[in-house]
Formats: C-alpha cells, sequence, structure tokens
C-alpha cells in the first residue's frame, strides 16, 4: 500500500461512481426494451418513435424532476394543437404552410440552445415537419398521426419516470437547468445558421412531394441542432460516419430479426444491443455522442421497417442512402458556412 493516501485515492475507483454507471447503463436497457416491446405489441401510429424518444430522454436528462416532466408534458400538448391546426384546411394553401413550418422550425431551433427545452424543441421539430408533410395529401390524418406522435411521448415519459422510481441513483440534489452558456443573440445566430442548412432542404421535399422523404427531412434537421455552432464541418464528419454505422448496424440487427420473428426475441435482442451500447456511453463519456446517435439510428431504421413490413426490402437501403447523402449535403452547407462572413447574422 502506498504511502501516500491521496495517490490512492486518484487511482482507487469511487464505488459511488461506480453504482451510478451500473444504475444509468441498466435503467437505458431496461427503458429501451420496454418501449420496444410496448410499441411491437401494441403498434399504435408512430409507435417506432416511444423507443427513440426513451434513447433519448434518458441520455439528455438523467434526472427524474417536475421540470422534465413540465416540459415533456408541454410538447405533447403542442403536438396535438398542431395536428387540430393542420386540419382546418392550412396544407391547401402551400406558401403559408411553409413560411408557418420555417417559423416553427426557427423557434425550434432557438430554443434547442437552451438547455431547460432542448427536449421540448426536439419533439417539436419532429412534429413541425411530419404533420404538415403527411397532411398535405390527407389533411384528416393530421389529428390521427398527432395523437400517435403525442402516444409515442406520453409512452416514453411514463417509461423514463418508471426507469428512475425502480432503478434510482444515489440521492443528489437537483438546483434545476443551468442557463445557456449563449447569449440571445448567440443563440438567434446559431437558429438561423440552421434553418440555412435545413430549410431549402425541407422546402424542396415539400414542394415535390418526394416519397420515403419523411426520414429524412427528420435527420436533416434534428442533425442541423447539432452543427449550428463552430468547427461544424469536423462535426458533421462526424455525423455522417456514426449515421452510416447505425445504418449498417440496422442491417444486422434486422437480418438476425428475420431468423426469429417473434416480439419477445426482438425485444430481448434489441436490449442486448442496447446494453452494449449503454456500457459504451456511460463508461466512455467522451465517446457517448457516437454510440447514442448509432444507436438512435438503428431504433429509428429498425423500428419504421419493422412497422410497415416483415422483411427488410429495398426501403431500408434507401433510407440508409438517404442518411449518406444528408451527411455529403451537411458536411458541404457546413464548408460554405464557416468559409463566410455572415454579418447580418451576427447581431
Amino acid at each position: 500500500m502506498s504511502d501516500n493516501p491521496q495517490a490512492d485515492s486518484a487511482i482507487t475507483p469511487d464505488p459511488l461512481e461506480d453504482v451510478r454507471v451500473q444504475t444509468k447503463i441498466i435503467r437505458y436497457t431496461v427503458g429501451v426494451g420496454l418501449a420496444v416491446f410496448l410499441a411491437a405489441l401494441i403498434d399504435w401510429p408512430l409507435a417506432f418513435v416511444a423507443p427513440v424518444f426513451v434513447a433519448k430522454f434518458l441520455v439528455d436528462k438523467p434526472e427524474l424532476n417536475k421540470e422534465t416532466l413540465y416540459e415533456l408534458t408541454i410538447a405533447m400538448v403542442a403536438t396535438i394543437v398542431l395536428g387540430l391546426l393542420l386540419s382546418n384546411g392550412i396544407t391547401q394553401y402551400p406558401l403559408p404552410l411553409l413560411i408557418l413550418v420555417g417559423l416553427m422550425m426557427l423557434w425550434g431551433y432557438f430554443l434547442f440552445t437552451d438547455p431547460k427545452w432542448n427536449l421540448f424543441a426536439t419533439i417539436l421539430i419532429i412534429a413541425v415537419l411530419m404533420l404538415p408533410f403527411m397532411a398535405i395529401s390527407n389533411p384528416g390524418i393530421s389529428v390521427f398521426l398527432a395523437v400517435g406522435l403525442a402516444s409515442s411521448g406520453v409512452v416514453a415519459v411514463i417509461i423514463f419516470a418508471l426507469v428512475h422510481i425502480y432503478f434510482p441513483e444515489p440521492p443528489s440534489t437537483f438546483e434545476g437547468y443551468q442557463a445557456s452558456p449563449l447569449t440571445r443573440e448567440q443563440r438567434w445566430h446559431a437558429a438561423f445558421r440552421a434553418m440555412i442548412i435545413s430549410f431549402p432542404v425541407v422546402c424542396f421535399f415539400f414542394i415535390f412531394q418526394i416519397s420515403q422523404a419523411l426520414l429524412t427531412m427528420m435527420f436533416i434537421a434534428l442533425l442541423s441542432l447539432m452543427i449550428t455552432g463552430e468547427k461544424s464541418v469536423k462535426l458533421s464528419a462526424f455525423l455522417i460516419i456514426t449515421n452510416t454505422i447505425g445504418g449498417f448496424l440496422a442491417i444486422g440487427v434486422f437480418m438476425v430479426l428475420s431468423f426469429v420473428p417473434n416480439i419477445l426475441f426482438y425485444t430481448l435482442f434489441i436490449s442486448l444491443v442496447a446494453i452494449v451500447m449503454a456500457t459504451q456511453i456511460y463508461t466512455k463519456p467522451e465517446k457517448a455522442p457516437i454510440f447514442a446517435t448509432a444507436f438512435s439510428t438503428v431504433l429509428v431504421l429498425l423500428g419504421s421497417t419493422l412497422m410497415s413490413s416483415s422483411e427488410i426490402d429495398s426501403n431500408m437501403f434507401i433510407r440508409i442512402f438517404q442518411l449518406f447523402m444528408i451527411g455529403i449535403y451537411m458536411i458541404a452547407a457546413s464548408f460554405f458556412l464557416e468559409t463566410r462572413n455572415w454579418k447580418f447574422l451576427k447581431i
């Protein structure tokens, strides 16, 4: 034993921290597994989104508190209100619809830069892209999809709360979310950068109603949230790598599942993948974004494909190709933004 107590404490693992990490891994695995099981069993509209929400909530909001539940509840209510608004016929007027979509996306990007509202902003942007795009051809379906998306959110919130209750960490004091490190002007700057990257693609898909475009728009809008800062070219390259890895991992998982098309096996196998990912996320914090993003890609691609068919088809490869093209586009767009002096955005 060393004569230096400080040296011993530096190399001795913290038992309390080990307990926290193990609890987070179990919580992540059980939460994702339960969400996958319920989504496959009940199969409500847009059920595949629930596991994605659970995985994101558990990583982004590590503690259960009233503020988080309040934020997520407001997001569900906003989703329903948006569905009702779209059902009143605004989808018949393309220009006002695109203006409304653009303004709500801009607001969502602005809110995302505040740690207190980042999950609300994420759900808002998903709803703003998904519901109007689907409602153009059938306005009545917007309420149906809004209820489905809100149901996925409600299920995710309930699971989020349950796994925190039944797998609690050692007590800690929550003193509220930290204020955004950015000034109000910098937050608007970041929001406009995200809009410059994502909105032209959104307009193109809305105007021409490109088939299989919904997931593409969702990915590009959400990934744009992550590259609004400096060095966004490098981050874009990171995103293309992680999403491509996630895409091919989804193919591998799908092939395994095709041998045993059973809900129980599906749940257990995804839980096994989740525990591997959670171990990497919580034991290697510096690499957590890689594994979290790749696993989210797996859940989106796998869930959307399984809900639409029982076997792998060309749609899976189309979606993976779209992810790859999104990465290329975002690298080009980020490079374009970084190599120009946008004085009108630097308020």
